[in-house]
């Protein structure tokens, strides 16, 4: 693609970056036969494509944005099928990160807009004011019908059944390996996993220790920063990102770090970005660093090959419908570790038609777009609940919450059934099913 941006502009590191990627597209349009919202919309801008267009017309003429071009670009899940698909390399992740950060500084949003992204960028971070959300969710659930509007409603239904009670595993401290020790890892515990689903690092500490791991929880870790860079507020996740470069660079220095763990995919991807974050600031060096050390937990399993169930183990050839988070299988490129790990513990794995396609969660976006995100959570159940499974299995909190709204499978995390298999409890979600 042709590009005419000024010498001026291209000093902005920003724009430089945006340049290069625009450079690379060459208008094929393979992007549109696997981009979820054009797949529901139909509408050439509501593609990866259309919106290339929208992002270099507004960023080579520096135009504040319209609402037109602000619409679409809000309506991109960012789950970056686009950049699986794309045989030209075009980098869309840092295209469309940039254009969000370029519209919050430059577009101003009607007030009830304004202030819903202002409440979620500062309660969904924190796990202590996430609590309180949910219960004051929990409680007003019952009368969702009488509230005019989606964005609300979506609030109300996402409160779980039943809020989990705080776990003291998720507070800095470090587990002892339960065997000869292997490697020193540090679990990045998460922020909206933290209220929503205490069970997933629970059963990570046991596996990972059970496979002799030093595990850290490292002092002064919190959000990974993507809920607020996905909304543009670049400032707010820089803040975020910054302090989990310094805690974990910090365990590095004081007693080694092998790894930095992540359970939760769409962190991951964004952890894994933090070089690219942090090019031009003070702490590039050890953003890099850190990002380099990152690893799905699945990736991390991989290496210490997790051993098989007793062939008398009840959870052997249980069916395991495989939901494959966008963040995990596009956005890092992680796309048979999972299935192969169970496989190899014992379970039967059952992969759902157009596994590709994103389930509407998204970070935010299932409260921000509810009405597209439950056209393509229908999909998904449809294609998901089409294979039988007798339990569903993700490796992302956002896609288990967004599918386990919808079906009465049991909805848990790859991790939980691989730690069950190798000597750890029942999961609460197949236990609570059975019960």
């Amino acid at each position: 693609m042709q590009t005419t941006f000024t010498e001026a502009q291209l000093r902005d590191p920003g724009t430089a970056r945006a340049n290069e990627i625009l450079r690379a597209c060459v208008h094929c349009g393979f992007c549109t036969a696997t981009c979820p919202t054009y797949q529901v919309l139909g509408d050439e801008l509501d593609s990866p494509r259309g919106r290339i267009y929208l992002i270099k017309d507004m960023l080579e003429n520096e135009r504040d944005p319209d609402a037109r071009t602000v619409k679409h670009i809000d309506r991109c899940l960012s789950c970056l099928a686009c950049m699986t698909t794309c045989p030209s390399g075009v980098h869309y992740m840092h295209l469309v990160d940039h254009a969000r950060a370029y519209i919050e500084t430059r577009y101003r949003r009607p007030l009830g807009e304004r202030m819903l992204r202002w409440m979620l960028a500062r309660t969904l971070p924190y796990p202590t004011r996430f609590r309180v959300a949910l219960l004051g969710a929990k409680i007003g659930r019952p009368f969702r019908r009488l509230i005019p509007d989606a964005r609300l409603r979506a609030m109300l239904e996402m409160a779980p059944k039943r809020i989990p009670p705080v776990s003291r595993n998720d507070d800095p401290q470090v587990f002892a390996p339960a065997g000869a020790p292997r490697m020193r890892v540090a679990l990045m515990t998460g922020c909206a996993q933290k209220a929503l689903n205490t069970d997933i690092n629970d059963a990570t500490i046991r596996l990972l220790r059970r496979l002799g791991c030093e595990v850290v929880v490292a002092q002064g870790q919190g959000c990974c920063g993507a809920l607020t860079h996905h909304m543009g507020r670049e400032g707010d996740a820089h803040a975020a990102a910054a302090g989990n470069i310094r805690a974990w660079m910090a365990e590095k220095r004081a007693g080694g770090l092998d790894a930095v763990v992540i359970n939760t995919s769409g962190c991951g991807t964004t952890v894994k970005d933090y070089g690219h974050m942090f090019r031009n600031d003070p702490l590039a060096g050890d953003a890099a660093e850190a990002a380099g050390l990152a690893l799905d937990v699945s990736e991390l399993l991989a290496r210490l090959e997790v051993p098989a169930m007793p062939a008398d183990h009840p959870a052997r050839g249980m069916r395991v419908g495989y939901h494959a988070a966008c963040s995990l299988q596009h956005g890092q490129k992680i796309k048979d570790a999972p299935k192969a790990l169970l496989k190899a513990a014992g379970f039967e794995v059952a992969e759902p038609a157009d596994s590709h396609l994103c389930c509407g969660s998204a970070g935010t976006y299932n409260l921000m777009q509810p009405e597209i995100s439950a056209q393509l959570k229908a999909r998904k159940l449809r294609t998901l609940e089409a294979v039988k499974p007798q339990v569903i299995a993700a490796g992302n909190i956002g896609c288990m919450m967004q599918i386990g709204s919808g079906t009465g499978v049991p909805v848990v995390h790859t991790v939980e059934l691989l730690d069950w298999a190798t000597g750890g409890p029942v999961p609460p979600a197949l236990a609570d099913a059975a019960a």
